[in-house]
């Protein structure tokens, strides 16, 4: 399916682009503006560094703990998390079955409150 010409992405298909022909185990599957959607299934450990612009994830399926700048939090399916720019984050003791939808906007470097 081309992702880049749809406005609606049903979780079914995301899921069929992971992992990818490279065997990343995130996709990139709609750009606008600023606004880039990805579909992201860590398996066993979740090695992620920081990121250059402000992250969105929201929990589609599992469940587990969301380290963010030193902070612990328990989630699970339908919750939202936030890194901003440059946070050091990542899942940890999370399901086989973590399944995110993750949603990178605005400029480089974040945006500030």
């Amino acid at each position: 399916m081309n992702f880049s010409t749809v406005r609606n992405i049903r979780l079914s298909d995301a899921q069929n682009a992971i992992p990818g022909k490279d065997g990343k185990l995130y996709a990139e599957l709609f750009r606008h503006g600023s606004l880039t959607v990805e579909i992201y299934a860590p398996k066993g450990h979740d090695l992620q560094q920081p990121h250059s612009r402000d992250e969105l994830y929201i929990v589609a399926s599992g469940h587990g703990w969301f380290l963010n700048e030193g902070q612990r939090v328990e989630f699970s399916a339908g919750d939202a998390l936030f890194a901003a720019a440059g946070e050091v984050h990542r899942f940890e003791d999370f399901s086989d079955d973590l399944l995110v939808w993750v949603m990178f906007y605005g400029p480089e470097g974040g945006e500030h409150a």
